[in-house]
């Protein structure tokens, strides 16, 4: 593997800075278009999360898959979803990703890897174990990766699959974006014993990173993938972040855990923030050609939402199709 050069690198953690910022613009656009009652149903923000779902990504190709969460958008979108799709989408769009039928929650793109986000808690990581089962026995190098947030460490079809994948050394990369907070109650009074022992005892290779950094997010989940494309089997990663907004748009107060929590996390551990300051740091990328990247990627997603508004709803036969009888 060649090592990139200093202007590479300015590249592509410029590229990934733009990654990210766009998921922020895009989940803080969705929160508007809800707002004003544009969206139907519930919608989840990632707003804090995004150097996971684009760390992570950022390793993979575009034959890996993923499966994704309730809270999904990021990673759509780290894999490479359409902005105007997305939100089509979100407003029940004919020419959204699932025809406009999905929603926020149910978002999947079979062209990009995205084999669907889950409104049940963990309910896409047993799929995520018959993707990997499916690259193994077609003997491929393919990595499935399956993103979950802490909650779903309470469901036993979790134990399932990481328990299947083990066993059958499945290329399956187990993603746990621990928020801290399971809905509204903080998962220490949820969660008895480590985190990470719970793949352990699978004997899966299991490690903690910081999820608000997405070098180190990149460097580990790199590792992890390529254990997975070697045949050596499933690997885990704990991803330490934050959601900065509620548990769904309509949790605006949020009673379940301090301001100054809020204000630290959002002060001190920005992944976009610090991204930036590192570029500085290290590449003398001023804020000049980062605030001119925010204000093409912001002006590209209003446009997108703009024009998804003026796509079609469903016709009223749509009712009936891609639904088991």
């Amino acid at each position: 593997m060649s090592v990139m050069t200093s202007s590479q690198d300015v590249e592509h953690w410029l590229y990934l800075y733009e990654q990210m910022y766009r998921i922020r613009c895009f989940e803080e656009v969705s929160d508007n278009l809800y707002t004003r009652g544009l969206i139907p149903g519930i919608t989840h923000l990632y707003i804090g999360e995004e150097a996971v779902a684009v760390g992570v990504c950022s390793v993979l190709r575009d034959d890996d898959w993923i499966t994704s969460t309730h809270r999904g958008h990021g990673h759509c979108l780290a894999k490479g979803a359409d902005v105007g799709r997305m939100f089509a989408e979100l407003m029940g769009r004919a020419t959204g990703y699932c025809g406009g039928k999905g929603g926020s929650m149910h978002i999947a793109d079979q062209d990009t890897g995205n084999l669907g986000a889950n409104g049940i808690v963990g309910g896409s990581t047993a799929i995520v174990a018959g993707a990997g089962l499916s690259a193994k026995l077609r003997g491929t190098d393919e990595v499935a990766v399956a993103f979950f947030g802490d909650g779903a460490l309470g469901q036993g079809q979790l134990y399932e699959s990481m328990n299947m994948a083990a066993l059958w050394k499945l290329p399956v990369l187990y993603v746990c974006e621990n928020n801290h907070y399971g809905e509204y109650t903080p998962n220490d009074q949820t969660i008895a014993g480590e985190i990470l022992d719970r793949a352990r005892a699978f004997g899966i290779p299991s490690r903690e990173v910081d999820g608000q950094d997405i070098r180190e997010v990149s460097r580990v989940a790199g590792e992890a993938v390529a254990a997975a494309r070697r045949g050596d089997g499933p690997s885990f990663l704990q991803c330490t972040t934050y959601r900065y907004r509620g548990h769904h748009v309509g949790d605006v107060d949020r009673p379940y855990r301090t301001q100054a929590e809020e204000e630290e996390w959002q002060a001190t551990r920005d992944p976009l923030r610090n991204l930036a300051a590192w570029l500085e740091t290290e590449f003398d990328v001023g804020s000049e050609v980062v605030e001119q990247l925010e204000a093409e990627v912001r002006t590209a997603v209003d446009d997108s939402a703009a024009k998804a508004l003026e796509e079609p709803i469903p016709e009223a036969s749509e009712v009936t199709t891609h639904v088991y009888a």
